[in-house]
């Protein structure tokens, strides 16, 4: 009886150990649809690990501005952080987050693209694992282009992209040539803009640092999008960001959409996109070069060097960026969704090849995008839709509302761009980046 008393206490004791080391971590994500589908997902690793997790799911602008005031102040609300390719690298350099190369060996660190690995990396360490990795092209309605005899190229201008929408619009339907980001944000509405004035011909900066905002190709670009989007976008543009325009194309309201290649999924998942059969896809459009006419993004986890659970989540981080998540995605909510453009192996699995037909167009576009040569023109810096530099945050903010006020007919592109450049002069001046 004695002997039983203590292998029950025994017993006893283990799960209590159990219960203590169990960690609750909390994750700070952005709302779309990969990341809720995670969410979704994530009961599999807290009842294999016993671990629990508190989402914070907020979004983009939102979470960008609460994991940026946490990380700078140490403020430790955060076991995981969703950032991407801009911030990575800026926050590895600063010590802020923790290295991730101590996965182990059956995550298979080189299954990840070299050039996903390499932006989301500083000074040889990796500081982030990618969820999903992306560039930017166009989306346009087969059947609309066909009803109108129209015929998209491979590699469409803008000047073209303006001739399709004009004839494609018909506000009387609530039909629309074009749909773009028109929220204001660095990585809302500049993202778009950056790659236009990329493809313009356009540059942030000279290779003194001087702001290049008021230049002759910044306006052409500028005013070419204001234009359009009051001619053939839909109206309250300047509320729609990517979720917004996806919501808009998955339900018949746009000829034509330019954006993150990863909404391909979602234009292709029958069970969410009434366009899934008469979607076409093409490249981003160049105008004078195509350098930097198509963006590089990867949404990408990390855990801030405040996170009291970094085992925890660390070990979060090796399940929902593995093998082994991709194919669970693809196995309960379709291949379709799978999420793309990080893995080797995703594009070697004739499931995915054979459910996406997108499948080899986005990752042609992902590992083509060069963030070391951006501009047709020299530059001091990296990045194609973003600058990589920490001052970018705020400038390409404070940018992004000035062109939306333009949008919304509130001022005029000159008068946007010329308090732009003030604004972004003014900031190089105090950072010392310009004598």
């Amino acid at each position: 009886m004695r002997m039983r008393h203590l292998l029950c206490g025994a017993a006893l004791l283990a799960l209590s150990a159990g219960a203590a080391s169990a960690a609750t971590i909390t994750i700070a994500t952005v709302n779309n649809s990969d990341m809720i589908r995670m969410q979704k997902l994530s009961p599999q690793w807290e009842q294999k690990t016993g671990n629990k997790i508190n989402w914070v799911v907020l979004e983009e602008n939102v979470l960008r501005q609460r994991v940026t005031t946490d990380i700078a102040t140490k403020g430790g609300q955060f076991d995981i952080l969703t950032i991407g390719s801009y911030e990575t690298p800026i926050w590895g350099k600063q010590n802020w987050l923790l290295p991730l190369d101590d996965f182990p060996a059956s995550y298979d660190y080189n299954d990840i693209f070299k050039g996903v690995r390499d932006a989301l990396s500083t000074g040889g360490k990796l500081y982030a694992v990618p969820f999903y990795a992306e560039s930017s092209f166009t989306f346009y309605r087969k059947d609309e282009f066909e009803k109108a005899g129209l015929k998209m190229p491979d590699h469409p201008t803008y000047d073209q992209i303006a001739q399709f929408a004009d004839k494609l619009t018909d506000k009387a339907h609530e039909k629309y040539g074009i749909c773009l980001r028109g929220k204001a944000g660095w990585g809302e509405n500049m993202a778009f803009l950056d790659t236009a004035v990329n493809a313009f011909g356009g540059r942030w900066f000279d290779m003194k640092w001087n702001p290049q905002l008021t230049s002759p190709e910044w306006k052409k670009a500028v005013t070419f999008y204001v234009d359009l989007m009051h001619r053939d976008g839909p109206p309250g543009a300047t509320s729609n960001g990517f979720n917004e325009n996806l919501a808009l194309f998955t339900t018949g309201h746009c000829a034509m959409w330019i954006d993150a290649t990863v909404a391909a999924g979602m234009v292709y998942d029958k069970s969410k996109s009434q366009v899934a059969d008469v979607t076409g896809f093409t490249a981003a459009p160049k105008e004078v070069t195509d350098h930097g006419n198509g963006w590089f993004w990867s949404w990408a986890l990390a855990v801030p060097s405040s996170s009291k659970n970094a085992k925890a989540a660390k070990d979060f981080l090796a399940w929902a960026t593995s093998k082994d998540y991709v194919k669970t995605v693809g196995e309960t909510d379709g291949w379709t969704v799978a999420p793309p453009g990080t893995r080797q192996s995703t594009y070697a699995n004739p499931e995915y090849l054979k459910a996406a037909p997108f499948a080899e167009t986005v990752k042609n576009a992902i590992l083509s995008a060069d963030i070391t040569h951006p501009t047709k023109d020299p530059v001091p810096y990296t990045g194609i839709q973003y600058v990589a530099i920490p001052e970018f945050q705020a400038m390409g903010t404070q940018v992004g509302q000035l062109i939306s006020a333009a949008l919304a007919g509130q001022m005029s592109v000159d008068e946007a761009l010329k308090q732009a450049q003030a604004s972004v002069k003014s900031t190089m001046e105090q950072a010392g980046y310009i004598q």
